[in-house]
């Protein structure tokens, strides 16, 4: 047996890569504007994780599949994906020197039967300057991100503080998912953990 992501982003791929499940990648191509921002950032990455893995269930009966999404929060603003560079420069300047939420919804769902959840996160950037953002901007990929940065990267000397879970700012919170996956079918993981030995 095997999952089913509902995402094409390289770092979940990753992740579920890491704790060893057997897991194949359909992403989900579900259109994420039909859904505005309420500033209620849990429902609302909740609400696109469940539609995401929702949108493809229907053509994979008994197979068990994960949605998900993650949203970058500043004082109830919402710091999506960037559509250019200049605005991913935008994004950084206004996280420089604060703390922010990084909150990620999953859903998990076979045929009737399906659970959501969030994990949130506090990131605290140190005061970045004009050279920092413009190098990492021009030298790394900033539009597949939500708030333009990925931890794991360059971007990582931004953080001077971080409150939570690393791999939820990363974009899957791998702990609480493991458990949730074990409540949601019990024999489940037993069933998709690939032997390594």
């Amino acid at each position: 047996m095997k999952l089913i992501l509902a995402s094409k982003s390289p770092r979940r791929r990753y992740l579920l890569e890491i704790i060893g499940l057997n897991f194949s990648v359909v992403p989900s191509d579900y259109n994420e504007s039909k859904i505005s921002y309420r500033k209620n950032p849990k429902d609302f990455c909740m609400e696109l994780a469940f539609n995401k893995a929702n949108k493809i269930a229907g053509n994979y009966k008994n197979k068990i599949i994960i949605g998900a999404d993650t949203i970058v929060v500043l004082n109830d603003e919402l710091f999506p994906k960037p559509k250019d560079k200049n605005e991913a420069k935008s994004f950084l300047l206004k996280l420089s020197n604060k703390t922010h939420q990084v909150y990620t919804g999953i859903s998990i769902i076979k045929n009737n039967k399906s659970i959501v959840f969030n994990e949130s996160t506090h990131v605290t950037f140190k005061k970045l300057s004009n050279f920092e953002i413009n190098h990492y901007v021009n030298n790394y990929d900033t539009l597949d991100k939500a708030g333009a940065y990925g931890i794991q990267d360059w971007s990582s000397i931004f953080v001077e503080k971080i409150n939570g879970c690393y791999f939820n700012v990363v974009g899957f919170p791998l702990t609480k998912f493991y458990s949730k996956l074990k409540e949601f079918s019990p024999k489940i993981v037993e069933n998709l953990l690939v032997k390594k030995i």
